[in-house]
């Protein structure tokens, strides 16, 4: 390809350090696929409200939209022609300018816990540090004894705030220390009896609707398995009606040509649990809708509270 006839395009992402990792991984993979120099994908850091406001939980002060809305705004613009985020950091419901260009190959979903080997094994009244909603109420329901501290911040924040004995433990995601080379940090908790957030370990790409030319450009590195189950989790949160006080917790698993999934949705404090599962077509969006009818009309008052169903 002549370098001078070679698109270019513009990578907006946030400044934290996995962020630019994952949009590092993005650009090296377009890269890759287009047979191009990497200096062809500029990368545009972007402070987001999320990386500026830490001593409040994420839910108390906006949700989600605190990691997208400077990335949403850009976008739509045309300041930049697509943005990298971590999926589990999407709202759900989505602007309709702005479409999903590419679901990288999703990494290992499975959360670490760093300050003991297991949850069993937490010490009596262990002080927990999280501002995960799913994370705190899968806790105290196998161990309401402890007590949650609200931690925010990178993962080196994090880790340095369990290291000042500001709690006894955290949680982290095993895909972020991956893709940070934090390997061997914490002990992996098994994805089947501790279940992960919608959408963790997926890297998720979006583009303008009607921008075909960067849509083109983003197919090359979509991987539909990765994809289908992402897009089948994100399914069931808009059926279930959540938001960021809502903990939720998922597991999808690809079987031959279907998927299947596991939910489980609890109380803030752990105390109520409902959990139910579905099997079905990779491209099947109703299956997930289902799941989450059956969910809500299982769940106790101090679960369904939580969850206002499908948008009208």
């Amino acid at each position: 390809m002549n370098p001078s006839n070679t698109p270019r395009f513009r990578l907006g992402t946030r400044r934290s350090p996995l962020a630019m990792a994952q949009a590092e991984e993005a650009r090296a993979r377009l890269a890759a696929a287009h047979g191009i120099d990497a200096a062809h994908i500029e990368i545009v850091p972007v402070t987001a409200s999320g990386d500026r406001i830490q001593d409040r939980a994420l839910a108390d002060i906006g949700g989600k939209a605190l990691w997208t809305k400077e990335l949403d705004a850009w976008l739509t613009a045309g300041e930049i022609d697509f943005a990298v985020h971590s999926a589990k950091d999407v709202e759900t419901i989505r602007p309709p300018e702005i479409a999903i260009g590419a679901v990288l190959p999703r990494e290992d979903v499975r959360d670490v816990l760093v300050g003991a080997a297991t949850i069993a094994a937490l010490p009596r009244n262990a002080v927990v540090g999280t501002s995960a909603p799913r994370r705190a109420a899968q806790l105290l329901h196998a161990r309401p004894d402890c007590q949650v501290i609200t931690f925010r911040g990178n993962v080196a924040t994090r880790l340095a705030k369990l290291a000042a004995g500001e709690a006894d433990a955290t949680f982290l995601a095993l895909a972020g220390l991956n893709r940070l080379g934090e390997t061997g940090t914490g002990h992996p908790l098994d994805a089947e009896d501790w279940l992960p957030a919608p959408g963790q370990a997926a890297i998720l790409i979006e583009c303008r609707a009607d921008d075909t030319r960067t849509q083109g450009f983003l197919a090359a590195i979509d991987d539909a398995p990765s994809r289908e189950a992402v897009l089948a989790e994100r399914a069931l949160l808009a059926a279930l009606g959540g938001n960021c006080h809502s903990p939720i917790a998922v597991l999808t698993q690809r079987v031959g040509d279907t998927l299947a999934m596991r939910a489980a949705l609890y109380s803030p404090d752990g105390a109520e649990r409902v959990e139910g599962e579905a099997r079905f077509a990779a491209d099947d969006r109703e299956a997930p809708a289902k799941l989450a009818s059956d969910l809500l009309t299982r769940a106790v008052p101090a679960i369904a509270v939580h969850f206002t169903g499908p948008a009208a």
